[in-house]
């Protein structure tokens, strides 16, 4: 099976059946399907080839899923673009990937037009706009609206061979410690992701997912793909910045799935009305992107309720999942990550690939048809994560007796002060214990007596009033000395991406900065 077999296959069992919501209108399986061939046989006629790389620049959208099914369907692959983006980020991207073509909103002007100008090798452009002159006037790059593709190209299945090692997906990950990278997946990486994803999740045609994750993320783009294998549906509203006007869309169109990260859960805890709604037909939460505090998970599975909360962990090299916590283990096993999906072995070991026993700290690792080939054009970094056959995730664990597995921390996370190593993980979720705080994050900072200090950055709930002191207090209860932070500052808001991670690497910057300018 092939990715945009999802789509197919769903046109074909479900031709009619309301498929995608979006701005209160429900479109058919059948039609999107039939926008995907159009742009496949537009890419096509414009001499893309299979294993060729087709760049999407778009927001959540039914053109987006038209596009990126419509490039698979070409024998292309898609590169996803962040949407929060640059021209010189732009321009990185297109050149690294090779990209042929690009589909893009006109929205994104202004960062797409000088990119193109330095991006020699792109030939075609699909822009969803009504005026593209700005573009016409690029030698080297063909460019046409996307409704006259819709329009004018033939609406029959492009018949393109395929098989499922071929390249699917590249995907950048975001880039804050470094360049962006370019994750690698197959049609067989996803395929076999997906399947788990359904399997765990007993997904069916009759469940419909809300989407407040963009699609260009992994997790965001595993909610489109593991709906879409089911004949599932989808309800996209790119508003989460008013989460209210999105728990009434939850209610408006009946979902029975939400997923988001730990900010996402979080805004929806202290800056929203989610308390006074009730979903009676949600049957499931997802959470995933990053760690999610004990006490946050409890608070999420409460307010919920009955709908079950899935603890979830995995990463972009692994097509999305590789572990998940049973809802009903969620007390049992507060704070776990779980076990395996299936199809996948996961464990934590030394740095040669070996297993440790149950309750020693090393390194979760991983194997299965879901892991990537290796990072685009980058065989050095693609040697350090993928080695003696295993994907060495970066992230600290240990094992229970029973084999689940508890995140410490990620490795670069690790706080090296005055000769103990602290996670900040650790530290983090004693702070969110702390009923005023909002959300947090803590690093480590130079510091001329023990190597590093600990410093921790503090959001606060709206309304609540607290100083230093009361959150020193607090955290002398929950933690050792060695552990408490040596600085602490309060902030509006903390950095984030656009899948709602925040970025420590930002919060790091800053510090040495400030370091710089006192020496």
């Amino acid at each position: 099976m092939l990715v945009h077999h999802f789509l197919e296959n769903s046109a074909h069992t479900f031709p009619d059946k309301p498929a995608v919501w979006e701005k209160n209108n429900w479109f058919s399986f059948s039609g999107i399907d039939e926008r995907a061939n159009r742009i496949a046989n537009y890419l096509i006629d414009n001499g893309v080839r299979r294993g060729d790389r087709v760049a999407i620049l778009f927001e959540n959208s039914v053109d987006y899923i038209a596009a990126y099914y419509g490039i698979l369907k070409a024998g292309a692959v898609t590169v996803a673009l962040n949407t929060d983006t640059n021209p010189q980020t732009l321009i990185y991207l297109l050149n690294d990937a090779g990209a042929k073509a690009v589909i893009a909103n006109g929205r994104y002007t202004r960062h797409l037009l000088p990119a193109l100008r330095k991006t020699p090798y792109l030939s075609t452009a699909v822009i969803y706009a009504t005026r593209i002159e700005a573009y016409e006037e690029i030698g080297h790059c063909h460019t046409v609206t996307l409704e006259s593709v819709y329009q004018n190209s033939p609406a029959d299945r492009p018949q393109v061979r395929c098989i499922d090692i071929d390249l699917a997906s590249i995907v950048y990950t975001s880039g804050s410690t470094g360049k962006p990278k370019g994750v690698t997946l197959t049609h067989l990486n996803i395929v076999s992701n997906t399947r788990s994803i359904v399997q765990y999740l007993k997904l069916s045609s009759e469940d419909r997912v809300m989407v407040v994750l963009p699609f260009y993320y992994i997790y965001g783009k595993s909610l489109l793909n593991t709906h879409f294998f089911v004949g599932g549906s989808v309800v996209l509203d790119n508003r989460f910045a008013f989460p209210n006007v999105i728990l009434e869309t939850m209610k408006q169109t009946e979902v029975t799935g939400f997923s988001g990260v730990p900010s996402t859960f979080m805004i929806l805890l202290n800056k929203s009305t989610l308390r006074n709604h009730r979903f009676p037909a949600l049957r499931y939460v997802t959470q995933a992107g990053g760690a999610m505090a004990p006490v946050v998970q409890k608070e999420v599975a409460k307010v919920f309720a009955p709908a079950k909360l899935f603890i979830m962990y995995g990463a972009t090299e692994a097509s999305a999942r590789l572990s998940y916590l049973e809802p009903d283990l969620l007390t049992q096993k507060l704070g776990s990550i779980g076990k395996a999906i299936p199809n996948v072995d996961l464990y934590v070991a030394d740095k040669e690939g070996n297993r440790l026993p149950a309750g020693e700290v090393g390194e979760i690792v991983a194997r299965g048809s879901n892991i990537m080939q290796g990072y685009w054009n980058d065989p050095e970094e693609t040697a350090k994560v993928l080695r003696k056959g295993l994907y060495f995730t970066g992230d600290l664990g240990r094992e229970d007796e029973d084999g689940f597995i508890f995140v410490v921390g990620r490795s670069k996370d690790i706080i090296k002060a005055g000769g103990e190593r602290i996670s900040a993980k650790e530290i983090e979720e004693k702070l969110l214990e702390i009923n005023e705080v909002h959300e947090t994050a803590v690093i480590g900072v130079d510091d001329p007596v023990l190597g590093e200090a600990i410093k921790a950055f503090i959001v606060t709930r709206d309304g609540a009033e607290v100083d230093e002191e009361y959150i020193r207090t607090s955290l002398r209860k929950k933690l050792p000395p060695f552990k408490q932070p040596k600085y602490i500052e309060f902030r509006r808001d903390l950095p984030k991406n656009n899948s709602g991670k925040i970025m420590k690497a930002v919060l790091k910057e800053e510090e040495q900065k400030k370091t710089e300018q006192k020496s």
